[in-house]
């Protein structure tokens, strides 16, 4: 009990232990010098692997430009190399599944993100403030039973 503080100008003296800062992270790379991770959005998933390279971007064995038309996708899909400043240095490799062309864009790019901060650990703080390593967890609603979707009645008739 003689060793407890019992009031506020004990607890002045006490010193708290010092927090140890956390070791900075170890980069996870395969054997062939790739890392990889899984990006989601909507119901699209993406395995993406990358690796320094040219700058060659893969999708379902397809080039970027023939796979995504849009200029808009592809442009998503490139900012978290543009934030981090690494564009034209690393070779991308992606097999997406599911969903439509933007949830799939959406996907490599938070694959795309997640590699990244694999590769390169220090490239984490920019790419989570930019919002790339959160993943957009929105998905279709499902349809309820006496609806004709998952929100909308049907037509209401007074007679």
């Amino acid at each position: 009990m003689s060793e407890e503080a019992r009031t506020l100008e004990d607890l002045k003296d006490v010193v708290a232990p010092a927090e140890e800062a956390p070791a900075p992270r170890e980069p996870k790379i395969d054997q062939f010098g790739r890392s990889y991770a899984t990006g989601k959005r909507k119901d699209a998933v993406a395995r993406v692997w990358i690796k320094p390279g040219a700058g060659r971007i893969t999708i379902n064995d397809r080039d970027i430009e023939v796979y995504f038309a849009r200029p808009v996708l592809r442009m998503v899909l490139r900012q978290p190399l543009v934030a981090a400043g690494r564009e034209n240095q690393f070779d991308i490799v992606c097999s997406v599944s599911g969903g439509g062309l933007s949830g799939q864009a959406g996907a490599v790019r938070h694959g795309i993100s997640k590699a990244l901060t694999y590769y390169e650990p220090a490239l984490r703080g920019v790419l989570k403030s930019g919002g790339f390593l959160t993943r957009d967890s929105r998905v279709v609603e499902r349809k309820k039973y006496g609806l004709a979707k998952a929100r909308r009645s049907f037509q209401f008739s007074k007679r």
